[in-house]
């Protein structure tokens, strides 16, 4: 039997009223000037810290914290995904009120006042470090940062991951900027670490081979220990507020669920929070708390007015011992709805109960049964849930007019991007939903997409093209599949096969934003640009606030020649984030090709400039070590040329050209010897790809190194 669904609430935004900022007074010289450390750790389940559960790991460092802080045993997430979450968290609202529900195709509307700006406003100095891709700054949340690192590199070239990095790396780079701080000051680290896949570093790999997961948890504690340290040592500690807490939990397979981002079980809902309140009393608290307390508790805690539009309370009052008010929280999981048109997950903890409202319901009493084992729902009348859910979501929502799904001209819509409007143009979704959309239903095919990546991490490909193979035979709706299954052609080799599959999945998804972005990437690779030029546009007709199309719209006009159209297209990729360093180098290689044709110096410089920027936000970016070199090779500097090819070649010692750079210019130079090492190099790594006449060339120049 077919359900209706009203979808007034999941319909994806496409403008977000303005809010009008509250005018704060300036800083108080009665308000405590306590500085705030905001620690999130992604991915984070609360029984693998050893404060909340000694079965699996210790945790000293993040005990030492909850020793002395307060910790909350039953602190749950709005949403099991990242941005989402934290935007929770900085905003102080759910989803209902921002619009930011998945990680994907989602921007933080820069008119709302994040917890950043209100801090900014009491001369609060504030940075951010970051860990990896999904809280990457074109997402939004670098409102009110001076400083807002996230330089982990360049977007991977691998659809299954993300860009990140370590979290030694991340403190480190927090420790320096508090190390020219004055208080007060907001410092937010973001530790990527324990999301899949898990890797952790030596010796938390051997220590915990058999659960890496909970390698990658010990890994980050021991690096949070040196960051307390470093308070405790500066006399920082005592006059900090800090709060540790993380975005979402984990699965681990509990329900069927191998990660997080499906359901929205305790699994992945279940959060870690302890908060050191400076001057507090430890201690623990066992009420229903969530991310939105976060921001009118930091509010409090530093003596500052709390906005009327905060949807959270303040646990001060819960940290001195007191009860919080009854009240219920608001939790999704829209990720399957938003980016394969599945049914949405929506639901509400109110107490114990916990109601799940979906074409299959669920109601979960979790002071009995906290692991979501016994659906109570088959046996209860569920009116008053799904009537009490309704007025959550009247509560929770903006109370101006929402912007659904509508049709906005182009003129129209270049208006409201340029004050600050952001739109969210997904494919029309199905309003109604039976039994056979429940995420339930369709578990196994999110199991076998997620065996298929793992299956590709172990380096059995063939395993992973079956697995989708297999789901794209039973659900040709499912774009995802086809382009994970073009991206595993690639890996072995079969480009025409990854071509054909990305065409068949368009032709059964012919809306798919996702499809026709990688359509028109693996037209690049197969040299079909003005193919790949017309699909790209096609694509950023519809999310044209994405920075890599834009980028590889500009490599597919490079490509053919079109230098104009390519600058322009890098440019607005970079307009849309100033912090990408493939642009960067792509520009450094566009005005090289150009001055090799017009010999201009300008051209050089352009060439020049871009490549050091492409450096500067990512020090171990190869490519552009070796762009840079082929530069001021040409401005006749060849040692600064051969400096930069050695560093290319100490960042990636396979990398052919730098090795043949190399090999030439110590030939040029006479040290036939050094000339001779690096060619013999580059061919060792290059010799099977290079056609019959390189091969000739390379051969006479290593003859030619050779001889006395």
């Amino acid at each position: 039997m077919e359900r209706n669904y009203s979808l007034e609430v999941f319909c994806i935004i496409l403008i977000v009223l303005l809010i009008t900022l509250p005018l704060f007074p300036k800083t108080d010289s009665t308000r405590t000037k306590y500085n705030f450390l905001l620690i999130t750790i992604d991915t984070l389940r609360p029984d693998r810290l050893s404060c909340y559960s000694r079965e699996h790991l210790k945790t000293p460092h993040i005990d030492s914290l909850a020793e002395k802080g307060v910790l909350f045993k039953k602190a749950f997430a709005h949403t099991p995904t990242t941005l989402p979450s934290h935007t929770n968290i900085l905003l102080g609202t759910t989803p209902l009120y921002h619009g930011v529900h998945d990680n994907s195709n989602f921007i933080v509307n820069e008119e709302f006042l994040t917890l950043t700006e209100l801090l900014k406003n009491y001369d609060y100095s504030t940075g951010a470090f970051i860990g990896a891709f999904p809280l990457d700054s074109r997402f939004g949340l670098t409102q009110g940062f001076d400083v807002y690192d996230d330089y982990y590199g360049g977007i991977s070239s691998q659809e299954f991951t993300y860009v990140e990095r370590k979290a030694e790396v991340v403190v480190d780079k927090a420790m320096d900027w508090l190390k020219n701080q004055r208080d007060p000051w907001f410092l937010w680290v973001h530790c990527f670490d324990p999301h899949q896949r898990y890797d952790p570093p030596e010796p938390y790999r051997s220590l915990y081979k058999k659960d890496p997961y909970s390698g990658e948890v010990a890994y980050v504690d021991f690096v949070l220990g040196r960051l307390f340290d470093y308070l405790e040592k500066n006399g920082l500690f005592e006059n900090t507020l800090i709060i540790f807490t993380g975005d979402h939990g984990e699965a681990l397979g509990q329900h069927g669920e191998p990660t997080h981002g499906y359901f929205a079980y305790n699994a992945t809902l279940w959060i870690p929070l302890i908060i050191y309140f400076p001057g507090g009393q430890p201690g623990e608290v066992n009420h229903e708390v969530c991310h939105t307390d976060i921001f009118p508790t930091v509010c409090d805690t530093l003596g500052i007015e709390k906005p009327s539009f905060l949807q959270g309370v303040s646990l001060m009052s819960a940290a001195k011992g007191k009860k919080l008010p009854k009240r219920v929280i608001y939790f999704e999981s829209l990720y399957p709805f938003y980016s394969r048109g599945w049914a949405p997950l929506i639901g509400f903890i109110e107490g114990s109960q916990k109601f799940f409202d979906s074409p299959i319901p669920e109601l979960f009493d979790l002071e009995q049964d906290f692991d979501e084992l016994e659906n109570l729902a088959p046996q209860k009348k569920l009116g008053k849930y799904k009537a009490k859910l309704e007025k959550i979501i009247k509560q929770q929502s903006y109370a101006g007019k929402t912007a659904g799904r509508q049709k906005i001209d182009r003129e129209a819509l270049e208006k409201l991007r340029s004050l600050g409007y952001v739109s969210n143009p997904q494919v029309s979704r199905k309003q109604s939903f039976s039994q056979k959309d429940d995420l339930k239903t369709l578990l196994p095919y999110q199991v076998k997409l997620m065996n298929s990546m793992k299956a590709y991490h172990g380096g059995d490909i063939m395993t992973g093209v079956r697995l989708l193979s297999e789901v794209i035979e039973e659900r040709k709706d499912f774009d995802q599949a086809y382009s994970y299954l073009a991206t595993l052609y690639k890996e072995l080799g079969k480009l025409e096969e990854a071509i054909k599959t990305l065409k068949e999945g368009l032709e059964n998804n012919p809306s798919s934003n996702k499809l026709i972005s990688s359509y028109g990437i693996f037209l690049i690779e197969v040299g079909e640009y003005d193919a790949a030029v017309e699909i790209l546009k096609k694509g950023l007709d519809c999310i044209d606030y994405d920075p890599e199309l834009w980028n590889y719209l500009g490599v597919a006009y490079w490509s053919k020649g079109d230098f104009q159209n390519a600058v322009e297209a890098y440019q607005k990729a970079l307009i849309l984030d100033n912090n990408y360093p493939i642009v960067f180098n792509n520009l450094g290689s566009l005005y090289l090709s150009k001055a090799l044709k017009s010999k201009k110096a300008g051209d050089l410089k352009s060439a020049i400039h871009n490549f050091q920027k492409a450096i500067e936000l990512d020090p171990g970016y190869s490519s552009a070590y070796n762009g840079l070199g082929s530069a001021y090779g040409e401005t006749g500097d060849m040692d600064a040329a051969i400096n930069c090819w050695e560093k290319a070649v100490e960042l990636n010692s396979d990398y052919s050209f730098p090795l043949y750079n190399l090999g030439l210019a110590y030939l040029a130079k006479g040290n036939k010897s050094k000339a001779l090492e690096f060619l013999k190099r580059y061919k060792t790594a290059s010799y099977t790809r290079i056609s019959e006449k390189e091969k000739e060339k390379l051969n006479s120049l290593i003859q030619q190194c050779q001889q006395k």
